[in-house]
C-alpha cells in the first residue's frame, strides 16, 4: 500500500448559525487520485478551503507524511506541499505564463530587480515537460481555458507540491481537452503525487479515481473503493435515499405547433436547420461539442442573428433582432453558463429574479417594492430555492440554487418557449432531481421546453423527441421509441 500524505481527522468548523463540517475524516495516500463527492453544501469545499489555509480549523488534526502541520494560511499550505486548483482559476489574465507561475515569488538580483529571463527560461523547461506547447511569455488571455487551467496545474507543480486539488476540473473543457487534463492526471500520479478530485460528473469518477470519499450535510458518510463501487451506491450515499425516480417525467400528449423553425442558415455556422415545437412537449438537443446548439438557439433569441430563415410563433412569421423581441413572442432562452451570461452574481436574489420584469412594479419613479417581493417570493417557494432571504448574493448559493434563480428569472417572464442550455451543469445529483421536477411540472402548464444536454441519459430520459446536429446541421429528429444512446452518437458522428 502507498504511504498516506494526508490525514485529516475529526475535522469540525462553524459558521455563525451553520455548522459547516462535524467530525469528518480524509486520507490521501502517495500516487493516489481521490474524488470527494456529496451534493453543493456537503461541505466539500469548506474541508478543502481548511486544508488550503484559507479558513481556519475549529476542531480536528492534519497529518501531512505522517507529522501533524498546523496551516493557517495559503503560504503556509504551500510549505507543506498543498495547492489548490480553484474551479474559478486564480490566474492574471494581462500577464504571461511565466509571470503567473512565479508570481508573488520572483527571483530577485542583488538590486532587487526581477530576473525575468530566469523566470522565462525556467517555465519554458516546466510547460514543455508537460507536452504544452505554448511560449512562456504569452499572455494568459491568450489561452484557451484548458491551457489556463494547464498553467494552474504547472504553477502548482512548480511549488513541488505534493497533493494537489481541482476543483470541478472538467467543468468548461471539450472531451478532447477533458482526455488532455487525464493524461497529465496520470502523469502527476506516476510521479508520487496524491490528487484529491472534486467533481459531480460521476462518469469521470470511476474513470479517473482510485477511492472515492462521500459527504453529506458536513458528515463524513464513508470511503468506497472506486472499482468495487457502483453509480446508484454513491447516489445513496450521497442523499441518503435511493432516487429511483431520479428523471421525474410525466409523458402527456403535446398539443398543437408553437413554435417552428424553417431554413434557418448562418454562414459557416448553420445549415438550413427546420424543426416544430408543439405545447407540452420537451424537445430535446442532442450533438458533439461543436456541434452548433447553442448557436442556433442564441439565434432564436436574438441573441445572434442569420442571414435566411424563417421563425414562427403560433403559425405567424415573427421577426426577432433582440432578446426583448423573443421575450415580447413568449420566448425565454436560460443559458449554458450562468455565472457569465445568466445571473448578477454580486447581486441579490431578488434584483436576478426580477430585472427581467421591473417595468411590471415601477409606477413613475417609485419602485412597488411589496409586490416585486411577493412576486419574487411566489417563484423561490414553488423552485424550492434554498436561501436564507431574498436579498442574498446569489454568487453564494450553491450551484444548484443558482441555477434554480435563473430559471425563475426566465419564467416570471412568462414564457410558453422555454430553452433551457445545459440545465443540470454544475449541479448536484439531488438538485438535479429537483429541475427535472420543475421542468416536469411546466410541461404540465403548457409551456414548451427546448433542452440543450450533452449528458445522453438526460436527453433520453427527458425528451419526447430528440433532434441531433452534426457541424451546424440537424441529421435526425427522433421520436421516443427510437431513443438509445447508440442512435443519438450514430447521427452525433455524421450519420445519416
Amino acid at each position: 500500500m502507498a504511504e498516506k500524505l494526508l490525514e485529516m481527522k475529526q475535522i469540525t468548523k462553524s459558521f455563525p448559525g451553520v455548522k459547516a463540517l462535524e467530525n469528518v475524516d480524509l486520507e490521501l495516500r502517495s500516487g493516489e487520485v481521490h474524488a470527494l463527492l456529496g451534493e453543493n453544501g456537503a461541505g466539500k469545499s469548506t474541508l478543502m478551503k481548511i486544508l488550503g489555509g484559507i479558513y481556519d480549523i475549529d476542531e480536528g488534526d492534519i497529518f501531512i507524511n505522517g507529522k501533524e502541520v498546523t496551516i493557517t494560511n495559503v503560504k503556509e499550505a504551500q510549505e507543506h506541499g498543498v495547492n489548490i486548483i480553484h474551479q474559478e482559476l486564480a490566474l492574471v489574465p494581462y500577464l504571461s505564463i511565466a509571470e503567473n507561475i512565479y508570481l508573488g515569488r520572483e527571483p530577485r538580483n542583488k538590486m532587487g530587480m526581477i530576473k525575468f529571463n530566469e523566470i522565462f527560461r525556467e517555465s519554458q523547461k516546466l510547460i514543455e515537460s508537460f507536452g504544452l506547447k505554448v511560449d512562456a511569455r504569452t499572455n494568459v488571455r491568450h489561452l484557451t481555458v484548458a491551457q489556463q487551467q494547464m498553467v494552474e496545474i504547472i504553477k502548482a507543480v512548480s511549488f513541488n507540491a505534493k497533493i494537489i486539488v481541482m476543483d470541478e476540473p472538467t467543468s468548461s473543457l471539450t472531451d478532447r481537452e477533458v482526455e488532455s487534463l487525464f493524461e497529465t492526471i496520470e502523469s502527476l500520479r506516476k510521479k508520487g503525487v496524491g490528487i484529491i478530485y472534486i467533481s459531480h460528473r460521476m462518469e469521470e469518477l470511476f474513470t479517473i479515481s482510485d477511492r472515492i470519499t462521500v459527504l453529506r450535510d458536513g458528515e463524513y458518510v464513508g470511503t468506497v473503493e472506486t472499482k468495487t463501487t457502483e453509480h446508484d451506491e454513491l447516489i445513496e450515499m450521497m442523499v441518503g435515499r435511493n432516487l429511483e425516480n431520479f428523471y421525474v417525467r410525466d409523458y402527456i400528449e403535446p398539443g398543437e405547433k408553437v413554435f417552428e423553425v424553417k431554413g434557418l442558415s448562418k454562414k459557416d455556422v448553420l445549415e438550413d436547420i427546420n424543426f416544430d415545437l408543439k405545447e407540452g412537449e420537451i424537445l430535446g438537443f442532442s450533438g458533439l461539442v461543436g456541434a452548433g446548439r447553442s448557436e442556433l438557439m442564441k439565434c432564436i433569441f436574438g441573441l445572434d442573428t442569420f442571414e435566411e430563415g424563417k421563425i414562427i410563433v403560433d403559425g405567424k412569421e415573427v421577426s426577432i433582432k433582440d432578446p426583448q423581441e423573443a421575450i415580447k413572442n413568449g420566448i425565454a432562452y436560460v443559458p449554458e453558463d450562468r455565472r457569465v451570461e445568466g445571473l448578477f452574481l454580486d447581486q441579490a436574489v431578488r434584483y436576478n429574479v426580477s430585472i427581467t420584469i421591473l417595468d411590471r412594479f415601477i409606477n413613475k419613479l417609485r419602485v412597488k417594492r411589496d409586490i416585486e417581493n411577493e412576486e419574487v417570493d411566489n417563484y423561490l417557494e414553488s423552485l424550492s430555492v434554498r436561501t436564507p432571504n431574498r436579498e442574498q448574493h446569489v454568487g453564494k448559493l450553491s450551484g444548484g440554487n443558482q441555477q434554480k434563480v435563473l430559471i425563475a428569472k426566465w419564467l416570471a417572464t412568462g414564457p410558453r418557449v422555454l430553452i433551457v442550455d445545459e440545465p443540470t451543469r454544475g449541479v448536484d445529483v439531488g438538485a438535479k432531481a429537483e429541475i427535472y421536477e420543475i421542468m416536469n411540472e411546466l410541461i404540465k402548464t403548457g409551456v414548451s421546453i427546448i433542452m440543450i444536454s450533452s449528458d445522453l441519459p438526460e436527453v433520453i430520459n427527458m425528451s419526447d423527441r430528440v433532434a441531433v446536429m452534426e457541424y451546424g446541421e440537424i441529421n435526425a429528429i427522433l421520436d421516443r421509441n427510437e431513443f438509445s444512446q447508440e442512435k443519438i452518437m450514430h447521427y452525433a458522428t455524421g450519420g445519416r
